[in-house]
């Protein structure tokens, strides 16, 4: 029997990636951001898989971070259009992440990218949370979230149609914007890489793409890229070989197969 000194202690569990929606009901906005998010990823897996060996490290492309439990769910989380988070796991339990629930993990990303679709205000938008009434409470700005509660040390806010990037760095708990340095990139320094723009093709578009770069100014290829360059160095070896044989020929010594 329970005293009434003594009230009944009651354990709310909190809901894990398992049971939180993958997504807060948004769409990619246009045919441009899903291949964007691929080039971000693919360009940069062979440095991360280098600096994390144990493969303990994971990726987000448009889904969520849950950083507050409200209801609906899914208006406590952001679905950044990017977003790398080190020394996490990349599985939970054996079971792929579902989304990316921060009073479960703890770690925040080191870098969230947001893919401007509209004018750049919500990316911008610094309204605080409001709990004074919270029948008609509104969703705080998106900045205010990554800036106060989620906390990625940098924040990037990309807008193809002006073909720029800003981005911000976590400095004494409120972002700064960065300066670009002499190649016109941001430095990540924790990852040693700059990130910029880059015109030029991918997936059967031109565009301002948002792309990296190492420390010492060098473009990330993709797979694809890294694929073609080989192959054209393979085609400049044959080249310089068949010029070679050509030379020995007309000295009159037949070269060796």
């Amino acid at each position: 029997m329970t005293s009434a000194t003594n009230p009944p202690t009651v354990t709310t569990a909190l809901p894990d990636h398992t049971q939180l929606p993958e997504s807060n009901g948004s769409f990619v906005k246009n045919f441009q951001e899903h291949p964007q998010s691929i080039l971000l990823t693919d360009s940069i897996e062979p440095l991360l898989q280098k600096r994390h060996p144990n493969g303990q490290y994971c990726i987000g492309q448009d889904c969520g971070i849950y950083w507050r439990l409200t209801d609906p769910p899914e208006r406590g989380a952001e679905a950044p259009d990017w977003f790398y988070v080190p020394n996490v796991p990349p599985k939970l339990n054996n079971q792929v992440r579902r989304s990316y629930v921060l009073w479960q993990e703890l770690i925040a990303p080191l870098i969230v990218l947001e893919f401007v679709s509209g004018d750049g205000s919500e990316e911008r938008d610094k309204t605080p949370l409001s709990l004074t009434e919270p029948k008609t409470e509104q969703k705080p700005g998106k900045f205010w979230i990554y800036e106060q509660v989620i906390r990625p040390a940098f924040y990037g806010i990309y807008e193809v149609k002006r073909a720029s990037v800003e981005v911000y760095h976590l400095v004494d708990g409120e972002y700064q914007i960065m300066p670009v340095n002499e190649r016109g990139h941001y430095p990540i320094s924790p990852l040693g890489v700059e990130l910029g723009i880059w015109q030029g093709y991918y997936q059967n578009l031109e565009l301002p793409w948002l792309r990296w770069w190492d420390a010492q100014g060098n473009l990330l290829l993709t797979g694809q890229e890294r694929a073609e360059q080989v192959e054209s160095q393979l085609e400049q070896e044959s080249q310089r070989a068949e010029r070679l044989a050509a030379q020995l020929r007309a000295a009159g010594i037949e070269p060796e197969v």
